[in-house]
């Protein structure tokens, strides 16, 4: 905690959403996230929970609020209030489950009907340690976020590989956008988005993160 002000004092304050199926593994991606920690026994969750941690971005602390939900069907009452405000959004799929990634495409235009279009999304291949029951491959998940422009990363959050990453681009992009909109006096058109056809390589091995620009029509 070192470095950080008292937990009620940020300059940020980013709201994230964890969308997907139930099961793909998003409350792990979060307690291993905020509080570096997984259950094997994790159930379902009911209803939303939310969680937060402070990261230190550029010298500035972004207090991150990211809210999980569950999956199934019976509570998607909820959305309109629950993408309400969110600047940023981790999309997850199971990578031993195809059907997940196939229901990946119907939870992304949920999430743009109800966010505003600057928002920044990350499309995330979780239970990447599961390397003998993959079902996803990598160039699948890497296809589609290309074609929506979208970020991508594989992740485990049994081993944690890649998920303070994951966690971490995405709210960098986020202060990049909101601080270059400030710099140019509040213009909140797409040229505050990061340059189109941008590619970022982490230095962890497997990982892969790229948002490629498309047509405007």
């Amino acid at each position: 905690m070192a470095g950080y002000k008292a937990d009620d004092e940020y300059d940020y304050l980013f709201k994230l959403v964890l969308i997907g199926d139930s099961g793909v593994g998003k409350s792990n991606l979060l307690s291993r996230f905020t509080k570096n920690e997984f259950n094997l026994e994790s159930k379902s969750t009911i209803g939303v929970e939310f969680a937060t941690k402070s990261l230190n971005i550029d010298g500035k602390v972004i207090k991150a609020q990211i809210w999980d939900t569950a999956g199934q069907e019976r509570y998607r009452a909820i959305t309109s209030a629950y993408y309400r405000g969110a600047v940023g959004a981790l999309l997850v799929y199971d990578v031993t489950r195809f059907a997940t990634f196939e229901n990946v495409e119907r939870w992304l235009r949920e999430l743009r009907e109800h966010t505003d279009p600057n928002i920044v999304v990350m499309l995330i291949g979780n239970k990447s340690d599961l390397r003998h029951l993959r079902a996803v491959s990598v160039e699948d998940g890497k296809a589609f976020a290309e074609k929506e422009s979208l970020y991508f990363m594989e992740t485990s959050a049994l081993d944690a590989t890649n998920v303070e990453n994951a966690f971490t681009e995405v709210l960098t992009q986020i202060y990049r956008i909101v601080s270059k909109r400030a710099v140019e006096g509040g213009n909140v058109s797409g040229t505050s988005l990061p340059s189109k056809g941008e590619t970022i390589n982490l230095k962890e091995e497997g990982s892969f993160l790229k948002r490629i620009g498309c047509c405007s029509n």
